[in-house]
Order: C-alpha cells, then sequence, then structure tokens
C-alpha cells in the first residue's frame, strides 16, 4: 500500500480528521504506519463504524473496505480527470507545505501546475458593492498580465469577480472549493468553472469526490486560498465575513495581506479598514503590491480618455464625489444645482457606470474613479 492510500484510508475514519491525522503521521512518522497502529485510546473516543472499519482493517489490511474505498476513489479521479496530491508527493504546492498541518491530500481538476505558479488570492464581499467588483476584476486583471495567477473560492461577489478579471487579462485563475471538484457551488459559477478549466486554471478541493458544500467545510477552504499564495487581497468585507478571516490566516502563515480603503460610510469597507489597522498594507494599484511581492509587472494596458468628456455640471458631480460617499443634499451644496437638476445627471451617470447609489447617498464605481483621473487635466466640455 502506497502512502497515498494510506493517507486517504486513514482519513477515511469517521472521527480522524486532518488534526487528529497530522497529530498521528507526527508521532508514529508516516500514514500507513499511523493507520496500523491507531492508539486504543483514541480509538475508543472514534464513533462505532470507525471503531468496526478499524478493527476490519487490522484483520483483512489491504482486503479491507477501508483500503477497498481508497482505491476506489482513486480510480474514480483517474476516470474523471481529477489529480490526487497527497502531502508526501514532490507536486504537492511548495508554499503549502509550509503552513502548520495542510490539507493531507488535494483533489486537483484541470491543469495541476497552475498549482506551482506565483499566486495572489482575491477575496471579498459576496455582496459586493459595484466598485468593489470593479476593483476585483481590474486588480486581478492587471495582476494576472504581470504573470501572478489569481486564487480565490469560487463564490458569488468578489471572488467571481476576481476569476472573471484574471480571465479578462488572458492570465491563469484557480478555484479552492467547500465541496468536492465534482460539485461545483454555488451553481450559478458553473460556467465560470468551466471557463476556468478552459483558460488553464485548475479547481482544488481537500474533501472528496461528490461532498457538498457545507457551512463547516470553508474554514478550511479559506486556509488553503491564503497557504497556496505569496499574497492576498481584501478588496470589501464586512467587519464579520468569512473573506476577512481568510486574510487573518494570511497573517498568520506569514503571507503579505493587502487591503483596498473605501469610504467610511460604507459598511463594506469596514473589514478592510480594520485588517490595515492591525498589519495590513493599505493599497491603491496592482503595481504597488506587485513591487512588494517582487513579481515582473508589465506597465497596465493605458486606458483611453473617453471620447465623450463629462459637461461641467457631471464634472463637478464627479469631483464632488471623490471625497467619497455623498447625500443629494450635500451634492447639491458642493455643485451649487437643485436636487431636481441632480436627480436627472445621477440617473444618467450611473447607468453609465461612473458611480453607484448606496444607504446615504451616492459614490464614484472604479469606473468613474478613472474616468475623473483621466480627464482631469483635459478641457470640459461646454
Amino acid at each position: 500500500m502506497d502512502g497515498l492510500t494510506a493517507c486517504m484510508a486513514l482519513l477515511r475514519l469517521e472521527g480522524i480528521g486532518p488534526s487528529r491525522y497530522w497529530r498521528l503521521v507526527e508521532h508514529f512518522g508516516n500514514p500507513l504506519a499511523a493507520l496500523r497502529q491507531v492508539p486504543s485510546a483514541l480509538l475508543d473516543t472514534l464513533p462505532v463504524r470507525a471503531q468496526s472499519q478499524w478493527r476490519e482493517f487490522s484483520r483483512l489490511n489491504t482486503r479491507s473496505a477501508l483500503v477497498a474505498w481508497a482505491e476506489e476513489e482513486r480510480t474514480r479521479c483517474a476516470d474523471s480527470g481529477v489529480q490526487l496530491l497527497w502531502h508526501g508527493d514532490p507536486s504537492y504546492p511548495a508554499l503549502l507545505t509550509e503552513i502548520s498541518r495542510p490539507p493531507p491530500v488535494l483533489y486537483i481538476r484541470g491543469a495541476h501546475r497552475a498549482l506551482g505558479l506565483p499566486q495572489i488570492a482575491i477575496v471579498g464581499a459576496r455582496r459586493a458593492t459595484t466598485t468593489g467588483l470593479d476593483n476585483a476584476c481590474a486588480f486581478a486583471a492587471e495582476l494576472a498580465r504581470a504573470g501572478f495567477a489569481i486564487t480565490s473560492g469560487l463564490a458569488l461577489g468578489v471572488d467571481a469577480a476576481a476569476h472573471r478579471g484574471a480571465l479578462r487579462g488572458s492570465g491563469t485563475t484557480l478555484a479552492v472549493l467547500g465541496s468536492g471538484v465534482d460539485r461545483i457551488y454555488p451553481r450559478h459559477n458553473r460556467s465560470l468553472a468551466e471557463d476556468i478549466l478552459a483558460n488553464g486554471g485548475a479547481l482544488i478541493s481537500e474533501l472528496p469526490l461528490g461532498s457538498n458544500a457545507e457551512a463547516k467545510n470553508f474554514p478550511r477552504r479559506n486556509r488553503i486560498i491564503s497557504g497556496l499564495s505569496m499574497g492576498v487581497l481584501l478588496t470589501e468585507a464586512a467587519l464579520h465575513s468569512g473573506s476577512l478571516i481568510t486574510a487573518r490566516l494570511a497573517l498568520e502563515q506569514n503571507r503579505e495581506v493587502f487591503a483596498i480603503p473605501g469610504s467610511i460610510h460604507n459598511p463594506m469597507a469596514r473589514g478592510c479598514h480594520q485588517l490595515i489597522k492591525t498589519g495590513a498594507t493599505l493599497v491603491e494599484t496592482s503595481a504597488e503590491i506587485a513591487t512588494q511581492l517582487g513579481g515582473l509587472l508589465a506597465e497596465p494596458a493605458t486606458e483611453t480618455v473617453p471620447e465623450a468628456l463629462p459637461d461641467r455640471r457631471q464634472q463637478a458631480l464627479v469631483d464632488a464625489l471623490t471625497g467619497g460617499l455623498r447625500s443629494i443634499e450635500q451634492l447639491a451644496l458642493d455643485t451649487g444645482q437643485n436636487p431636481g437638476e441632480l436627480m436627472g445627471l445621477l440617473l444618467q451617470m450611473e447607468l453609465d457606470g461612473l458611480l453607484e447609489p448606496l444607504p446615504g447617498g451616492y459614490q464614484l464605481t472604479a469606473r468613474g474613479a478613472t474616468y475623473c483621473h483621466l480627464v482631469a487635466s483635459t478641457p470640459m466640455a461646454e
């Protein structure tokens, strides 16, 4: 029996889990020795089914149901194009080996060599604002063009925007799942998962085939996301969110952590601000990340000035919003325009993707901020 089969059989014992697995392996030296010598004191704490499984293995060894399951799982993976990597394999991701007690086995669907690329994780809120989604997409595209693979969790919101941004930048992106690699979650992102695979990326999980997405799986998924990556970028997050946990795990793993600041009135920016207070690097451009990580950042594609320049009323609105979220009343004072005029302008600029409504007022989108920068030195249209 080789190391991978022993690893999978040991993990198959109900109640073992990664934590107990590593305690056993660290004590006995390897998974096969650990499987053969599960201490009676530990065995007595396991469910009755696990005790029965182990006793059958101790009698039948390679002919036991435990080993049969591991071998059948390996066959299922081979038949469906899924590669298995256990922590003793030379191809196991080097950065992941550096974290405390890494995933014993990885299921990989797609280009397994992508795991060896320098990776940057981009994470954030599922219910992100338009600005948060724009930032995730833009940063991912620029970092992908610079040669970094973009890693995230395939969730709705920022995760999906980061994967799409990497693809838009003609780069590689990896999705770490809280389900089996054959059970895409959320289902809404199935086509995105296929795009990732079609463009040289990979889907990764430490869970067996057929595993459904469950809440208990996502902290483990988040730990893999940060563990695979040289650094983690948080684009938007509430104070109590899974993406904030991912960033904190990265700090614990001695990874670089970056955060994009936002308006003090935006609840989705509070997680970023909290992280900056506790050690994350505040960033405004992808070049800052690439420079700190030593990447070979190509110059981001130069934005062209829009053909239709804003008129003076629109430019006054953009200028007023550069300081952050503003209410209609505040905008009226800032621009000298009456609320009736403003409503029409705000609607048009929202349709143009330059700003977005939030509770308490309006703020610029990433496109709006870029637009403002590009026309700052250009004469305004009358």
